[in-house]
């Protein structure tokens, strides 16, 4: 296969370029590096990496016209700031906008493309989620990456749509882990909320894409374990993995109003047509996590914190 990676220098972008030329594939990788690192991509045999924005038309076009891919994998996009729109709508809306219609054009097999599970809000109806659950969107990241997926749905492409539970892993610098991970090696205090969420490890992620480049499925698939954990439960792997003595239990604080207390996916389908079930413990792979973080450091973290609980982390500091 030739495939071609948006955000391919990113947490999952990376880990499916070293699969793919590990099988023996052609990859090409558009990254703009704005969250991901050059140093997730090595220089081998079979990657093409181009720096650019696919906000950019031109840019998608002649990386098209370069690689002639067969398969598209649209990772890339605009997260890390709850408050940056704009970035969110040019990169997540008119990005994916651009992705599609060339990849149109260019008469492309199947396009996979990686959605959040925010795009039901922060409040399902249902527990699990259904497939059928109605959209709500209630954050920018979520409305932007809601349009880049009705965008793909409108272009009558072949495509597999992945909403995702939370993904983590080695490279991953969003989200609890590789923050409680960096505050415990500098020595500061940790907090938990008390929320719970549905983790995937992203080598369980990639069997998936793997199989959905190989012409599985078509349409909306939740990639889900299909329970849920407490993000103590994560804090307390964490502590394990990096055998980090506590003086004291970890503060649990009550969520904030805006943030969901749970959203758990209903993985039926996708173990259905896929054959498929999340098989790496939520142990295990946090220990890797935290082996990958402590060999290459965690120069910074995101989330999808909004200001005020950015400050209250910070002060707790």
């Amino acid at each position: 296969m030739k495939v071609l990676i948006t955000g391919g220098g990113g947490f999952i972008g990376s880990h499916l370029v070293d699969r793919l030329i590990a099988d023996g594939h052609e990859a090409l990788v558009i990254d703009n590096f704005s969250t991901g690192r050059r140093d997730n991509l090595g220089e081998v045999d079979g990657l093409t990496l181009i720096e650019g924005t696919i906000a950019d038309r031109d840019t998608v076009e002649s990386a098209f016209e370069q690689f002639g891919p067969d398969r598209v994998v649209h990772a890339a996009a605009s997260y890390k700031d709850p408050d940056a729109w704009q970035e969110d709508v040019v990169t997540n809306a008119l990005g994916t906008a651009n992705v599609v219609q060339v990849a149109k054009d260019a008469e492309v097999e199947r396009l996979l493309y990686f959605q959040t599970a925010l795009c039901y809000g922060t409040s399902p109806t249902e527990q699990p989620v259904p497939l059928d659950h109605g959209i709500f969107p209630d954050s920018s990241y979520a409305i932007s990456k809601t349009a880049g997926e009705q965008y793909i749905q409108l272009s009558g492409l072949d495509y597999v749509s992945m909403r995702l539970a939370n993904v983590y892993g080695p490279r991953n610098i969003s989200g609890p882990l590789p923050t409680f991970f960096s505050r415990l090696t500098d020595g500061k205090p940790c907090f938990v909320m008390d929320t719970r969420r549905d983790f995937v490890y992203v080598d369980d992620l990639l069997a998936v894409v793997m199989k959905a480049l190989d012409g599985t499925g078509h349409g909306v698939y939740h990639v889900s374990s299909g329970s849920d954990y407490a993000i103590k439960d994560l804090f307390d792997a964490t502590i394990a993995a990096m055998e980090y003595d506590l003086e004291e239990d970890v503060e649990v604080r009550p969520r904030e109003e805006d943030d969901a207390f749970t959203i758990l996916l209903d993985p039926t389908r996708t173990e259905q047509d896929f054959d498929w079930k999340v098989e790496t413990s939520l142990g295990q792979g946090v220990a890797a996590a935290i082996a990958w973080y402590a060999e290459n450091g965690v120069s910074q973290t995101f989330t999808h914190l909004n200001l005020d609980e950015l400050k209250v982390t910070e002060d707790a500091s």
